[in-house]
């Protein structure tokens, strides 16, 4: 039985992936979390997991734990997200180096075979190209939150190049779906429409994002894990389809029979780039299949 390290376990993403894994007997899992954003609600009770409130940024927290286990792979999605909430705490952010330093130092020490960490579609930051493609799309991140994701990504690099550590890098667009808070655009569109309440955007809302329902997320997560691919790669995560906000509000809106009504705020400083679309083609490789229909994905949802 393989030993998993989950961190962040009890948010959105991570805490589907523990519950994906326990659906077989191959896999023992451990997930920590420091309960900043996640929820207890999520929290599975399996007899093949273990749940642990623990920081990720404590070398303390982390050092007992890995030791005690002796992980095969590690999942590093613990991170400070949500576009107001890393915009309002940059220091908060900058922090989050230091949980992946205690990764990297704690795994090649205790035997990890593989680091799977989660990046973000920010460190494209405003695209020079549309899709942005992993290997030659410049990254032009400013932000703090996005500056921490680039940094993750060279230390992966570095440590594979002098201690062979393996490595998969998720630059991870927006994904959707059962658990999600409503820090997170489709969420809060859902929350506020089932209530009639205005759904509010930033700026003329034609700014454009690909939403990608979980399912989609996580079946290629199993996937390269268990068929050991995309080793040492950086692949984008994410559906291709570009829609912009305006119309996933409408969308939305349709799909619930809602009267809300949508409301233009001003528009953002930072933080709100224009377009925002992955080359997927080697996630679509993996799975070998297409992806969820936005409005599909939002019935499931719903």
């Amino acid at each position: 039985m393989q030993k998993i390290l989950i961190t962040g376990a009890a948010g959105f993403i991570p805490s589907s992936l523990v519950d994906a894994l326990l659906k077989s007997n191959n896999y023992y899992v451990v997930g920590i979390d420091n309960m900043l954003t996640g929820r207890r609600e999520h929290v599975a009770e399996h007899k093949n997991y273990k749940f642990i409130k623990a920081d990720a940024n404590s070398f303390a927290d982390m050092s007992t734990i890995m030791a005690r286990y002796a992980f095969d792979y590690v999942f590093h999605y613990a991170a400070v997200v949500g576009v107001k909430r890393t915009l309002d705490n940059p220091s908060m952010v900058l922090n989050d180096t230091a949980g992946l330093k205690n990764i990297l130092e704690l795994s090649k020490n205790t035997g990890v075979e593989r680091i799977f960490f989660s990046s973000s579609s920010e460190v494209y930051g405003e695209p020079v190209e549309v899709p942005q493609h992993e290997e030659h799309t410049p990254l032009n991140s400013r932000l703090p939150y996005a500056i921490v994701k680039n940094l993750g990504e060279s230390y992966l690099k570095s440590y594979y190049q002098e201690y062979g550590l393996n490595y998969t890098i998720f630059r991870f667009f927006n994904t959707y779906g059962e658990r999600q808070s409503e820090d997170f655009v489709i969420a809060k569109f859902i929350a506020a429409a089932k209530r009639n309440d205005d759904l509010t955007i930033f700026g003329d809302g034609l700014q454009t994002r690909t939403f990608c329902y979980i399912k989609d997320n996580i079946d290629f997560t199993l996937k390269i894990l268990k068929d050991k691919t995309l080793i040492n790669e950086v692949v984008n995560v994410g559906h291709h389809e570009q829609k912009t906000l305006l119309e996933t509000a409408n969308t939305i809106k349709r799909v619930l029979g809602s009267e809300s009504k949508i409301v233009h705020l001003p528009a953002l400083e930072d933080g709100d780039m224009k377009r925002r679309q992955p080359d997927n083609s080697k996630m679509l490789s993996v799975l070998g299949r297409e992806l969820t229909p936005f409005e599909e994905g939002l019935k499931k949802l719903l």
